[in-house]
C-alpha cells in the first residue's frame, strides 16, 4: 500500500527557533565569561545601528494548560509578582553594567507563562524599570502574550501607553470537549472582548494563536474555530501543530491519552482545511505555521525579504542581539546562545549573589554560523543559496544527496546553487531543514527529544 507524504515525513524533528538546537549545544566549551564577551561584541556591532531585542519571560499561570510545553509556575498567589519583577530588573542591571553605553531597545516581547497574570501597575514598573537603563528605538516593536480570560482593559491600555502595539491572544480551539481535555476553558466571548478592546485602544497588530492536532479535535472543530477567528479578523495568526512531548518534565501533558490525538493524514487534513478557510478570508501563509493580512507588518516583512526567526518566533524586526531575561530565558548574540536556569529558586539565588543566572549555552563554530544562515533562509524565505562562497560548506554535496528523495517528491527544486521549497513542500520545512542539521546527522538522539514534524 502506498504511504502518503505525511506518513513518510512525519518524524520527530526540531522546530528550528535556533541552530544548533538546544539538545546539541556544546556545554563543555561554554562559560558565562565567553557568553559575556560574545554579547558585548554583538552589542558593539549592532546597538547604534539596529538596537537590541529583549525577551522577558513571565512564568506564572493560575492554572495548568495540558497542551503547554513552556516553563511555568502554577500559583494563584499574586504576591509573587513584585519579587519576580525586582529580580528581572536586577538581572537587567547586571547586563547594563557590562555595556559601554545605554542600550537602544528596538524590540521587547513579554512571553510566558501568562504575562497578563501581572497587574497593570507591576507591568508598568517592569517596563519603566527597563528604560531607566535604556533608550527606546524610534521604530520599536513591543509585543506581549495575553490570556483572554484574565487580560483587562486597563492592562491593554497601560501597555499601549508604554509603547506596545502588538498583542497575541492564546485561543487554541473553541470546542468544549477539546478545551476540557487541555484544561483551557475559554469562551469565544472572552476572546472577542479582548480583541475588540485592543482594536479600540489602537493596537496595530492583534494576533490569535490556534492549534491543530489537539486531543479529540475534529474537522468540524477546526472549521468552527477558524470561522469564529475570521469573524474577529485578527491581523495575524499562528496556526501550528500541537507538539506532543509528554516526556518533558513539568509540561503537564497528562490529561489525555495518545490515542485521543489525531494522527498523520487525519491531523494534516485539519491544517489543510484551516489553511483553505484562512486563505479565502484574506490571510497569507508566512514561513511555517503563520498567516497574516496584507496590512500586517509580518506580511510586509515577507514581501521585502526581511522576515526573521528566533526564540520569540517570527518577527518583522531584526536585531543581532537578543537578551533573554527571566527564568529559563534564552539569549542570542548570533555568535552564541545562553540559557538561564529553569529553577525559580536558583534564579533568585544567583541574582542575590550578583551573578547572571546563565547555566548553559553554546558558542557557535564557523560551520554552525553557515548552517544557521541556511536554516534561517529556509524557514523565513523558503529558499537558500550558496552562490556566495561564504555560504558553501564541505558537507553540502552530502546534504544535496540527502535531499534527492525530497526533490523527487516535488517538495523542493534544486538548481545550480539554490534550493527552493515548493508550495507542496511548505508542510515539510522542518524535514528539509533537518537535511542541513549536521549535529543531528552526526548524533541521532537515543531518547525522545523532539515533537513530530507534521
Amino acid at each position: 500500500m502506498e504511504i502518503s507524504l505525511t506518513q513518510k515525513y512525519n518524524v520527530p524533528g526540531p522546530r528550528y527557533t535556533s541552530y544548533p538546537t538546544v539538545p546539541y549545544w556544546d556545554e563543555t566549551s561554554f562559560s558565562t565569561e565567553k557568553w559575556t564577551a560574545s554579547f558585548q561584541k554583538a552589542f558593539s556591532e549592532s546597538n547604534s545601528q539596529n538596537g537590541i531585542s529583549l525577551y522577558i519571560h513571565l512564568p506564572f499561570c493560575e492554572s495548568m494548560c495540558t497542551f503547554c510545553g513552556c516553563n511555568k509556575r502554577i500559583t494563584k498567589n499574586h504576591a509573587v509578582e513584585e519579587t519576580y519583577i525586582k529580580a528581572l530588573l536586577k538581572e537587567w542591571s547586571l547586563y547594563c553594567r557590562l555595556l559601554p553605553e545605554k542600550p537602544i531597545i528596538k524590540e521587547i516581547h513579554l512571553g510566558g507563562g501568562t504575562p497578563t497574570f501581572f497587574s497593570k501597575n507591576n507591568l508598568e514598573q517592569l517596563i519603566n524599570g527597563i528604560f531607566s537603563f535604556a533608550f527606546k528605538a524610534e521604530k520599536h516593536e513591543f509585543s506581549f502574550e495575553g490570556h483572554p480570560n484574565n487580560t483587562t482593559y486597563d492592562q491593554l491600555k497601560k501597555l499601549y501607553d508604554l509603547g506596545f502595539r502588538r498583542v497575541s491572544f492564546g485561543v487554541q480551539d473553541y470546542a468544549e470537549k477539546v478545551q476540557k481535555a487541555i484544561h483551557r476553558i475559554q469562551p469565544f466571548h472572552n476572546v472577542a472582548k479582548v480583541t475588540f478592546w485592543a482594536k479600540e485602544i489602537g493596537y496595530t497588530s492583534i494576533g490569535h494563536d490556534i492549534i491543530f492536532g489537539l486531543p479529540f479535535q475534529t474537522i468540524e472543530d477546526v472549521v468552527d474555530t477558524v470561522e469564529k477567528t475570521n469573524s474577529l479578523k485578527p491581523d495575524r495568526l499562528a496556526f501550528y501543530s500541537y507538539a506532543h512531548t509528554p516526556w518533558i518534565k513539568g509540561n503537564g501533558q497528562r490529561g489525555f491519552n495518545e490515542e485521543d490525538l489525531p494522527k498523520d493524514a487525519e491531523k494534516r487534513k485539519l491544517y489543510e482545511i484551516g489553511k483553505q478557510l484562512l486563505s479565502k478570508n484574506g490571510y497569507h501563509e508566512i514561513g511555517m505555521d503563520h498567516f497574516a493580512l496584507t496590512s500586517d507588518s509580518l506580511y510586509k516583512a515577507t514581501q521585502n525579504k526581511e522576515l526573521h526567526r528566533n526564540f520569540m518566533g517570527y518577527s518583522s524586526s531584526k536585531t543581532q542581539l537578543m537578551i533573554g531575561l527571566g527564568v529559563s530565558s534564552i539569549s542570542d548574540s548570533w555568535y552564541s546562545f545562553a540559557q538561564n536556569t529553569k529553577s525559580l529558586e536558583d534564579y533568585y539565588q544567583l541574582l542575590e549573589w550578583d551573578q547572571l543566572p546563565v547555566i548553559k549555552g553554546h558558542i557557535l563554530t564557523d560551520e554552525d554560523l553557515i548552517i544557521r544562515k541556511h536554516i534561517l533562509n529556509l524557514t523565513c524565505e523558503l529558499e537558500t543559496s550558496w552562490s556566495d562562497e561564504n555560504l558553501y560548506f564541505k558537507e553540502l554535496p552530502a546534504v544535496l544527496l540527502d535531499l534527492k528523495e525530497i526533490e523527487n517528491d516535488e517538495l523542493i527544486v534544486i538548481e545550480e546553487n539554490t534550493i527552493r521549497i515548493t508550495e507542496a513542500g511548505r508542510p515539510f520545512v522542518r524535514n528539509i531543514c533537518m537535511a542541513f542539521d549536521l549535529h543531528l546527522k552526526r548524533k541521532s538522539p537515543e531518547t525522545n527529544l523532539f515533537s513530530m514534524t507534521v
